[in-house]
């Protein structure tokens, strides 16, 4: 290509690389396996690296059909777990050439309103957490390629799942303190009807049910400190008073200390709490909250490694992201009786 010229195209690096264009678009599509050698993949990389060749990405996406644009749909961004999420997915997505849009549902669960007058007509894929799925009817969602998070692998209508590993989180919150000697137990539970939020519910009464002389009380709460602090409150006037509180996430445990606060009790030394999620919050508080660490970038990563999977047409990785209890000084044994 003589200098001056306008800018090198795929002619220029098969020209370049002495192979077919078709070759240069399967080598730099990254579908070269099985179809072009090794060898001649990389002449074609480093031809396109001399010339300083760039797809022209938005004639290949008017000819494909296709924006190399993703929907992640989140609940309303209450805390930092999606802002994560989010960090992840368009890291992966930045990589493959896409790009992410953030959608939060305005209510945090149930329908929104279509950010495009046509989903489907603007967008390649969405991925959607299972406490926003309901607003996927409403735009339109669960019509495009679909990867859910944090949702009923066997109940999902999307291609396919990804999710944290939430029950053994749950399992070693509650192995943790039977081992500290606790027995009566309080959950603290979300208020919300999501698949997540029902696992952790199993898997605290299926753990403390195996263990003998254990006791647990439920009490349910909105995911505000405000409505945990009312509920742990009222639960905490009942006898037997619990010696530990299973919080369904940090926010929750930041309520459960205002209302242990208000009524003279002291943490650990006279309740335990735990959470989960490990926010920036688990450490804002004091005692800094022990708790379970989710996280959310290596999350996100792997809803937008599953979706570009289904969008190539290949079976996306399969098995839950391990997860794990970050011990801090809101646990202790019970007070002696």
């Amino acid at each position: 290509m003589a200098r001056g010229s306008t800018r090198p195209t795929s002619r220029d690096v098969a020209q370049a690389a002495g192979v077919s264009q078709a070759a240069v678009s399967l080598v730099l599509g990254d579908k070269w396996r099985g179809r072009v050698s090794e060898t001649t993949a990389q002449r074609v990389r480093q031809a396109a690296l001399d010339l300083g060749y760039r797809p022209n990405l938005a004639a290949r996406n008017l000819r494909l059909g296709h924006t190399r644009t993703v929907l992640l749909v989140v609940p309303a961004l209450t805390t930092e777990f999606f802002a994560g999420v989010y960090t992840g997915a368009a890291r992966v997505a930045a990589a493959h050439g896409f790009g992410v849009v953030l959608y939060p549902s305005p209510e945090g669960i149930g329908p929104a309103k279509d950010p495009f007058h046509s989903a489907q007509a603007a967008l390649d894929g969405v991925i959607a957490s299972s406490m926003a799925a309901d607003a996927l009817t409403a735009l339109r969602g669960d019509q495009l390629p679909l990867v859910m998070l944090d949702s009923d692998p066997h109940g999902s209508h999307g291609a396919t799942t990804v999710n944290l590993d939430i029950a053994d989180g749950v399992r070693q919150i509650a192995d943790h303190l039977l081992g500290l000697g606790h027995r009566a137990f309080l959950h603290l539970a979300a208020d919300v009807p999501s698949w997540t939020f029902d696992v952790r519910a199993r898997a605290l009464a299926d753990r403390l049910d195996a263990a003998p002389g254990t006791t647990l009380r439920t009490t349910r709460a909105p995911l505000s400190i405000d409505d945990a602090l009312t509920a742990t409150e009222a639960s905490l006037t009942a006898d037997p008073r619990p010696t530990a509180i299973v919080c369904d996430d940090d926010k929750l445990a930041a309520g459960a200390y205002k209302a242990l606060r208000r009524l003279g009790l002291r943490i650990p030394d006279d309740v335990s709490v735990t959470g989960l999620d490990d926010l920036a919050l688990a450490t804002a508080i004091d005692p800094e909250l022990t708790t379970v660490h989710l996280d959310a970038e290596l999350f996100g990563e792997r809803g937008m490694h599953a979706l570009l999977a289904v969008l190539d047409g290949r079976e996306p990785d399969h098995g839950d992201i391990p997860v794990h209890l970050v011990v801090r000084a809101s646990t202790a044994p019970p007070r002696p009786t």
